[in-house]
């Protein structure tokens, strides 16, 4: 039986499995044993093409926004109107085919908006440009989902496409630790009481994977489908905004009512109009989490006109990257000022995280 015949296999199981307490176990390890027959054929699918999905897209500036939607709801005018790209518009689907890039400067920040081609239902199975438009999302700092005023309901497409691509927008990685051990079998520690599935659906999902021997330290409640998005190593956790465009053409009471019907809260826009575009820089700039730092040369004054922008939580080793590549190798020791030690001029490490409006001065091999 080869591997599709496996997958269908497993769906007929689970559509005729009564969903209650007692058949959870079984579910769950049906869900598992579907996600790893799913990743399997992926990489088979990889492996033959001889290629990689997704668009060739370097990234630039201090983070990545991607523009995502269904066709014609506006991506491109909305790229022109953040960044003053000249993306091609046009009153007809699929104007855009292929990833269109775009600089906006915000608040000091040089934000890379990516314009990519629109999806349509089915995207993830490969319909249209599907799964090479969605692949640029993996590594992307925020989603944008961009809908049309008159069709919120794409929204759900949107979601459910790059859910299918292993992307959860929105979501935090589980708070699991495995550490994968000889022998012994597979123990299980927990931080928190676990009542979304049992210790013991826990390591069958884990010897679903190969994991038969190991230490497992469970930090968070989690449930099943949790755990197998973290062992099978192949999702993407990613922030998005919802934008709702063309809001020129209605009322404020149409708005209204469409956010009552709508699951996330919507920005909403017209980029035709310009109507609160600079809102719309705003939001994305604050949902980035963008902290400040300020470099003061060895022996020289702090730089507090143009400070370095960096994501929250970044490590002194990410401004290292951020300066140069080679910094690191050169790299001796750092002095900081500021809220993240504990006196000023503290001497600290390439792991040390830096916090907002820090004072870095980095001091180099002579």
């Amino acid at each position: 039986m080869g591997i599709p015949e496996k997958i269908q296999a497993i769906k007929d199981e689970m559509a005729k499995t009564q969903i209650n307490k007692a058949t959870e176990h079984h579910v769950g390890l049906l869900k598992a044993k579907l996600a790893k027959l799913r990743r399997d054929q992926e990489d088979q699918k990889s492996k033959s093409s001889g290629s990689s999905i997704g668009f060739d897209v370097k990234r630039t500036g201090d983070a990545t926004v991607v523009l995502l939607g269904l066709p014609s709801v506006g991506k491109s005018t909305l790229l022109n109107k953040l960044t003053g790209a000249k993306s091609a518009v046009g009153a007809f689907q699929f104007t855009t085919t292929t990833v269109v890039p775009g600089m906006m400067e915000h608040r000091g920040a040089k934000i890379q908006i990516l314009d990519l081609p629109g999806i349509i239902k089915g995207a993830s199975t490969g319909k249209g440009l599907g799964k090479r438009v969605l692949a640029v999302a993996k590594s992307a700092d925020l989603v944008l989902i961009i809908l049309d005023v008159f069709q919120p309901y794409h929204e759900d497409i949107v979601r459910t496409e790059l859910g299918n691509i292993g992307i959860r927008l929105d979501q935090k990685p589980p708070d699991i630790v495995i550490e994968k051990t000889g022998d012994g079998g597979i123990s299980a520690s927990q931080q928190v009481p676990l009542t979304k599935m049992s210790i013991s659906l826990l390591k069958d999902i884990l010897r679903v994977y190969g994991i038969n021997n190991g230490r497992v330290l469970v930090r968070e409640d989690v449930d099943s489908e949790q755990l197998i998005d973290f062992v099978s190593g192949n999702k993407f956790y990613v922030e998005s905004l919802t934008v709702m465009n063309k809001i020129d053409l209605v009322n404020q009471g149409f708005l209204n009512e469409l956010q009552n019907n709508i699951k996330s809260k919507i920005i909403p826009i017209s980029a035709d109009s310009e109507i609160n575009i600079n809102a719309l820089k705003d939001t994305i700039y604050e949902k980035l989490d963008f902290i400040r730092i300020y470099m003061r040369p060895k022996g020289g004054e702090t730089d507090y006109k143009e400070p370095l922008i960096t994501r929250n939580g970044s490590t002194v080793l990410d401004v290292c990257n951020k300066l140069h590549r080679d910094l690191k190798r050169e790299f001796r020791f750092a002095l900081v000022w500021g809220k993240s030690v504990k006196f000023g001029g503290q001497r600290v490490g390439l792991a040390h995280r830096l916090k907002d409006e820090d004072v870095l001065t980095i001091v180099k091999i002579k």
